[in-house]
């Protein structure tokens, strides 16, 4: 494993791994006795139909003086960034683990949609510098080229196996430093881990939020009665299958210390609740009364909440540790589902048929008021309510099709960030509050996609062959 260390100019200062973001995130999705959601309008002109299965390194030091794109605000900006070619000495090519690394991190970036890469080729003169650093680095070439942000890349006793690249990130137009690592130990199966840590860094130097390329998602992968849960990195990096059990797996939800993933799970009779534990690769089911789990979601105690049947519709209500039932969190005479919690555990968004057809509410614990959040259209559902408590996802039916909203929870304004084609369905909050999962059919299959809190291009996720669907941030 590399270590990593902070470059301030000249000198180098080793500092401590910092934790990463927590994932806090939940959204939903029902089966109606395995009548998959897109049936669920249908649900509630009729209610007296069954219930609904609703199916959810270290930190870089920025630079004062540096740039800050404002990714948060009313718009995304964007930034273009240029990376000088990696060196061993002034105007020699690091051409091993140096362009692995380069290459890395290239596709790492091309997920940031505020950040444009600049092209080599449009760059008069090339990318291989005299200097890595101060005043012989050759800024203007950059500059004419359109880039803010210069990158460079400096392996001090060349790039081999076990070796020391040095990363640090330079504004093109005033020359200034905005942050520095060093990275020791660095082999070829470290290259992406390296990468990733660097990109984590750049996002927090750049915006003041990290944990985008340290985090994986939770998914559903398969086809019919078989569907299992898989995790892959957001990058989708480290695809891999962490259950094979008979039946259908949805709806998974990482736990905040990220050893558990609990899911919806249906068999040919049962409807129970799915627990996977990380730490000793196991899976377990668990039964409740009523023969109804609908979309599990943890809280950032590690409680879990979940819709259960106790009466003709479902309600919502809290499990403790044991994963038993402790008590309602939100009980009415209609249907009450998919509840998806900030990260201070106070508020909840949650699905409700109280008004005859399917809208997104609002429930403050500690208030106990409860508030309509979905105002227009006949059918908003799936909510996933951003950590920071500003922002909460849905799925709308339009004429176009089921698309992803966002509603802002200060200004009351409602954004579309997904268009199609096809359906787009699932969204779920990554940790950073920015970043947004979903479900689209959008290719044929139903597969994952990444966008922002903003919209604009959706990027996809490589998962491997079959349908994807039912994302959810975790560690």
């Amino acid at each position: 494993m590399s270590t990593v260390s902070t470059l301030d100019r000249n000198d180098v200062r080793e500092y401590a791994l910092a934790s990463f973001g927590r994932p806090r995130t939940r959204r939903s999705r029902t089966l109606f006795k395995g009548v998959e959601m897109r049936n669920f309008i249908n649900f509630f002109h009729s209610f007296r139909m069954s219930v609904l299965l609703m199916a959810m390194m270290a930190f870089a030091v920025p630079c004062q003086a540096a740039t800050m794109v404002d990714i948060y605000g009313p718009g995304q900006n964007q930034i273009n960034l240029a990376m000088a070619a990696p060196l061993t000495a002034p105007n020699q090519r690091a051409t091993v683990l140096g362009a692995e690394l380069n290459d890395a991190i290239n596709t790492d970036l091309n997920f940031l949609p505020f950040m444009k890469l600049t092209s080599p080729a449009a760059v008069l003169g090339g990318t291989v510098l005299a200097a890595w650093q101060g005043d012989q680095v050759d800024f203007r070439r950059f500059q004419i080229a359109g880039a803010d942000l210069l990158v460079t890349a400096h392996w001090p006793s060349g790039d081999r196996e076990n070796s020391t690249v040095e990363l640090r990130v330079f504004e093109t137009y005033s020359g200034k430093f905005v942050f520095g690592n060093a990275y020791s130990g660095v082999t070829h199966a470290e290259v992406p881990n390296v990468a990733d840590r660097f990109c984590d860094d750049l996002m927090e130097a750049l915006t003041g939020a990290r944990g985008f390329f340290s985090s994986s998602l939770a998914f559903v992968k398969g086809d019919g009665r078989k569907r299992d849960v898989w995790v892959v990195r957001a990058t989708g990096r480290d695809l891999r299958q962490v259950t094979n059990i008979p039946g259908s797996a949805m709806s998974p939800s990482w736990s905040p210390d990220g050893r558990y993933v609990v899911f919806s799970h249906l068999d040919d009779s049962t409807h129970a609740l799915g627990i996977w534990d990380r730490l000793n690769n196991t899976v377990k089911r668990v039964r409740f009364p009523g023969n109804t789990v609908i979309g599990p979601c943890f809280l950032p105690d590690n409680r879990v909440a979940v819709s259960l049947s106790t009466g003709h519709y479902p309600d919502i209500f809290l499990l403790n540790r044991q994963f038993q039932r402790e008590r309602p969190l939100e009980q009415s005479a209609a249907i009450n589902v998919s509840p998806s919690f900030d990260s201070t555990g106070t508020k909840m968004a949650f699905t409700s048929s109280r008004l005859g057809s399917p809208q997104v509410f609002l429930k403050d614990f500690t208030t106990g008021t409860v508030t309509r959040v979905s105002m227009d259209g006949s059918y908003n559902s799936e909510p996933c309510i951003s950590p920071d408590g500003t922002l909460i996802a849905y799925t709308k039916a339009t004429p176009s099709g089921f698309r992803i909203f966002v509603h802002d929870m200060v200004t009351g304004y409602e954004q579309q960030i997904s268009f199609g084609p096809g359906r787009d369905e699932q969204p779920a909050f990554a940790p950073d509050s920015y970043f947004v999962a979903f479900t689209s059919t959008r290719s044929g299959t139903s597969q994952i996609y990444l966008t922002t809190r903003h919209g604009g291009e959706a990027k996809h996720v490589p998962t491997g062959p079959g349908n994807a669907s039912f994302p959810s941030w975790g560690k």
